[in-house]
């Protein structure tokens, strides 16, 4: 490593602990630790929710999609900034902030609990995040381990407990706190750095024009697997209801940009504003970020094609040896300028850093503050056992980002996704919007869509249950249907709807009693404006 790499490591790493250790001083109570003691500014939440948003997964995973799937996925920006940003911040987040308010919620599940009367919603709700999120977790660390890897020539061992002992510093001194102070300086390293990259992608290749044409004209080079499937090129959407398209859109478009709006590390960024006044000014902010991050990532990966045709006679994928997770650190090592590859890597290291830390706080406040504490049945948080929650997250992140496959990056982002939407976006949006919704309709509603997304996810959509072998033990098939198009139907296809009817089924054949109505009419009227202008 030369001088410049190692005093851009030394102020970068530096930042992180100085806004950790500031956080870390202003957190005092069980609010400050888990929802920012609900006074942070739109500036700071709209970067840490698009920070915390946008992650290697997005940069590194989905970037590399790109490069083997087209410019079909430019599709997921729209829905990222339509559903993750305008509706969820418009109108899911100024309901979560005012009822999250009134319930006096510090954690997405105890939300869920509080508003439904339930402790078994947030019993269930903690453990199923705990349980589901590291996947998630380990395949962003896996995304920012590959590049420095690639860049820098670190053993990929070396670079996982690195990234974690750092991450877990700020995450377990300073809460959610130091999670979104962290978030806000990273946020705005990606945001400069994508923005190059972007810009130099388009300048290299000779112009938007020329990029795009040369890439059009490539089609007949696309791998002949794919356009089995029904792919057609890069510039062009795959054939309706192939195999290629069932991927496409129900697995990457709609299982990661309709599950945004369930995240609970990202629901609960809502309940961290003083104001409505905060979100509005957010929207903004957040939808810039979110363009600006996801579509450099997804043109980069595509027009990599045409960067390696041209330099090498190989498409993305072959040029990054047959990993996808390769193809965007292949791309920046391989035509940037060096001290450009390393400002790349503080913007990957910042992706990485501001999911993960917010990974680590939710899983360590789900199994600590949502089940223990639970439990335990004490409203007295002790912030030890949360922090002790967050090193055992860590550990578990860690070990799976060692033993997940290739390719795993892109993947284990939308299994997560998909396993929040199916099990909690019925639920929470029937908490918001319907007063009718009973404890037994949101308990039906958790349940199976949690229940539906695991059965499809081992015995129905093709990838996962070949991989897990489940099915193929058990029926002598990887997949229970194997006529089109069940094996390529992303689980969160059939999970959400059927958890939807499961919750609203349910909840009419229940009934609220008269005291938890005269409290749902409470909860629905509270209003605290504290000087909003709507």
């Amino acid at each position: 490593m030369d001088n410049l790499l190692l005093l851009l490591i030394f102020i970068y790493v530096a930042l992180m602990i100085l806004v950790g250790y500031v956080a870390y001083k202003r957190t005092v109570t069980s609010e400050d630790y888990l929802v920012a003691g609900r006074e942070t500014n739109s500036y700071i939440m709209a970067l840490s929710y698009g920070a915390t948003f946008i992650s290697t997964a997005a940069i590194v995973g989905f970037g590399g999609l790109a490069g083997t799937n087209g410019m079909g996925i430019l599709w997921l920006v729209c829905l990222n900034i339509a559903v993750g940003i305008f509706l969820a911040f418009v109108v899911f987040g100024k309901k979560t902030r005012k009822m999250g308010q009134y319930l006096d919620a510090l954690t997405f599940p105890e939300f869920l609990s509080k508003r439904f009367n339930s402790r078994f919603i947030q019993y269930f709700s903690g453990a199923l995040i705990f349980c589901a999120m590291p996947i998630y977790a380990a395949s962003v660390l896996i995304g920012a381990a590959r590049f420095l890897e690639t860049t820098i020539n670190v053993d990929f061992t070396i670079c996982i407990i690195v990234l974690a002992i750092i991450i877990g510093f700020y995450v377990i001194f300073g809460g959610l706190k130091g999670v979104m102070y962290t978030d806000a300086l990273q946020g705005t390293i990606m945001f400069i750095g994508m923005l190059i990259l972007l810009v130099s992608i388009y300048w290299m290749l000779g112009g938007v024009t020329e990029a795009h044409q040369a890439l059009t004209q490539m089609a007949p080079l696309f791998p002949e697997a794919s356009k089995a499937t029904g792919a057609t090129g890069w510039t062009t959407f795959p054939t309706m209801g192939s195999p290629f398209w069932w991927n496409l859109v129900s697995s990457i478009i709609l299982g990661v940009g309709v599950g945004a709006i369930a995240q609970p590390q990202l629901a609960v960024r809502f309940m961290t504003v003083k104001s409505n006044k905060e979100l509005n000014r957010a929207v903004l902010v957040g939808g810039i970020f979110i363009f600006v991050t996801t579509f450099t990532a997804y043109i980069v990966g595509t027009l990599s094609n045409v960067y390696f045709f041209q330099t090498s006679g190989q498409i993305a994928i072959q040029a990054a040896g047959g990993n996808v997770d390769k193809i965007i650190p292949t791309f920046i090592n391989s035509s940037m300028p060096k001290w450009f590859t390393y400002v790349f890597m503080l913007t990957l290291l910042s992706a990485a850093m501001s999911t993960i830390s917010t990974q680590f706080h939710v899983q360590g406040s789900s199994i600590a503050y949502d089940v223990y504490g639970g439990l335990k049945d004490s409203k007295k948080h002790n912030l030890s056992i949360n922090r002790i929650g967050i090193l055992i997250a860590i550990i578990i992140a860690v070990i799976l980002a060692y033993l997940l496959p290739g390719n795993i990056v892109a993947q284990g982002t939308s299994i997560f996704f998909g396993i929040c939407a199916a099990a909690f976006l019925p639920v929470y949006i029937c908490a918001l919007f319907w007063k009718r919704t009973t404890k037994e309709g949101a308990i039906a509603g958790i349940i199976s869509g949690t229940l539906i997304s695991l059965f499809c996810l081992i015995f129905t959509h093709q990838k996962e249950a070949a991989g897990l072998g489940i099915a193929k033990a058990l029926t002598g098939s990887n997949v229970l249907f194997t006529s089109m198009p069940w094996p390529y139907v992303d689980p969160m296809v059939i999970a959400l709807p059927l958890a939807f009817v499961f919750t609203v089924v349910v909840s009419l054949l229940t009934h609220n009693t008269k005291d938890e109505e005269k409290e749902i009419d409470q909860m629905f009227k509270y209003d605290d404006t504290k000087g909003d202008v709507d």
